[in-house]
């Protein structure tokens, strides 16, 4: 499946809001409370049992990314913007860091 394939499977389970600016705020929001899930399970994880990433700890873990995906492809669809051109655009910001050596560093336009 591409990008762009899952971009529109997961539209298909989106709900919209009428108004324009509320949807938007919504898929953003959505993308932070589940990164937030992602980041709770890991401090569970490395606070409680010493960085021992259970079978258990796994699949909630593939879980919560998952769905930090779906809000960030629902978002971008909302933006007119092509999930796959999303994801080239950073594979070739992250190539281009590695090639200059800022990889590791504050990177580009900040």
């Amino acid at each position: 499946m591409t990008f762009d394939e899952y971009q529109k499977r997961a539209m298909t389970t989106a709900i919209t809001n009428k108004d324009p600016l509320m949807d938007k705020t919504i898929w953003a929001m959505g993308i932070a409370g589940e990164a937030g899930e992602v980041l709770e399970k890991w401090k569970k994880i490395v606070a409680y049992k010493d960085g021992h990433v259970s079978e258990e700890d796994r699949e909630g873990l593939k879980k919560e990314l998952g769905d930090v995906v779906w809000y960030v492809a629902v978002m971008a669809d909302r933006l007119g913007l092509s999930f796959d051109e999303v994801m080239q655009l950073n594979l070739d910001k992250l190539a281009s860091r590695a090639r200059r050596g800022t990889i590791a560093s504050e990177g580009d336009d900040r």
